[in-house]
């Protein structure tokens, strides 16, 4: 069983309508953004897998939290896979920890939760 977090480059003013739609047009490869990464998210991603990494043997690692790798990155978002349970903890403090720490949305698709920086 596994559950999905998101985390979301929003502009300055967005608010939970614009993180569900913006969620949505992400998983939907015919209507995703191209262009530049987003600086947020490079740093998040970057430092998300310092501690968590999403490939090569630390990746396989029996604490690892993700149900499925490589984590999906864009420009704008980064979805992630987690095993439902005690070893996702840790995980989920360090998503929300880092994405507030670079200004970043986080939407929970199952509880329709957005936690906006």
């Amino acid at each position: 069983m596994s559950f999905d977090l998101v985390v979301l480059a929003l502009g300055v003013g967005a608010d939970a309508d614009s993180a569900r739609r913006m969620f949505e047009r992400c998983v939907d490869a015919g209507t995703h953004n191209a262009g530049e990464l987003d600086a947020r998210i490079v740093s998040f991603y970057e430092q998300l897998q310092s501690v968590y990494p999403d490939h090569g043997p630390a990746g396989e690692a029996p604490d690892c939290p993700w149900n499925s790798m490589p984590l999906s990155v864009g420009i704008d978002h980064v979805i992630m896979h987690l095993g439902a349970g005690a070893r996702s903890v840790p995980a989920i403090e360090t998503v929300l920890r880092l994405a507030a720490l670079h200004g970043l949305a986080v939407y929970d698709p199952q509880g329709d939760d957005v936690y906006l920086a």
